[in-house]
């Protein structure tokens, strides 16, 4: 089976996630999405997050009606229902990490997919063991208007990034299809950006805008009788 993994904070997750799933799903054939929420995210380890159990209750809540999306509580911390534990220092959850525990958990033949945003995959280079990562997943990358396909091979860790002489050539061409190299599968999809920001949506709540265009009606509800975002 074909099996993707989309990670992310989740504050809260949007239409725009739940969009890329959904065009991965169809692309990739994917017969299961997990979706996991990050307890402490390396990029974001100064930033004021929801406490992970309003995340995963709202990426639970958004993923519903979806029978192949998965709620996936692989980087939860232990004890996570403690508000003590909530509140407590915890390590940074790593991709690399969940991707070789998802893959414990998987038959040898099953496939993974790593689900991520063209923004974030900008950057994957920092990540920890970026290289590794490569090896051990195919990655589904969400475009937008702005991105060539060199900008996607020149993102690449340098020791799977092709020459500058190679690239060069695809600086004005769209960011889409598949991108193949040694030791690196890119599936790129070019048609489900959005522009919806989860910062985006916590501006609405403290300004006391509707969510409908952002969130499904279950996350909207539970956003506002739980009290987030406001004064954020």
């Amino acid at each position: 089976m074909n099996i993707g993994l989309f990670g992310g904070t989740f504050d809260p997750i949007h239409r725009g996630h739940l969009a890329l799933a959904r065009a991965a799903r169809e692309r990739c054939k994917l017969s299961r999405i997990f979706f996991v929420t990050a307890n402490i995210p390396p990029h974001k380890q100064a930033q004021p997050l929801s406490a992970f159990a309003h995340r995963h209750a709202m990426t639970a809540l958004a993923t519903a009606e979806e029978k192949d999306f998965v709620p996936s509580l692989l980087e939860a911390p232990e004890d996570w229902q403690s508000r003590k534990e909530m509140m407590r220092a915890a390590k940074p959850n790593f991709t690399i990490d969940t991707v070789k525990h998802l893959k414990q958990t998987l038959k040898k033949a099953d496939s993974l997919f790593l689900l991520i945003g063209i923004d974030a995959f900008a950057d994957i280079a920092k990540w920890r063991q970026a290289e590794a990562l490569f090896h051990e997943c195919e990655f589904v990358v969400a475009s937008r208007p702005g991105f060539s396909l060199a900008d996607i091979a020149n993102a690449l860790p340098a020791s799977l990034r092709p020459r500058q002489e190679v690239t060069h050539p695809f600086r004005k061409q769209a960011a889409t299809g598949d991108l193949v190299l040694s030791g690196v599968t890119i599936h790129l999809l070019d048609k489900v950006y959005q522009p919806i920001s989860s910062t985006a949506i916590r501006e609405a709540v403290s300004a006391g805008k509707p969510l409908a265009r952002f969130v499904e009606p279950a996350v909207a509800d539970y956003i506002k009788k739980m009290g987030l975002y406001k004064g954020r």
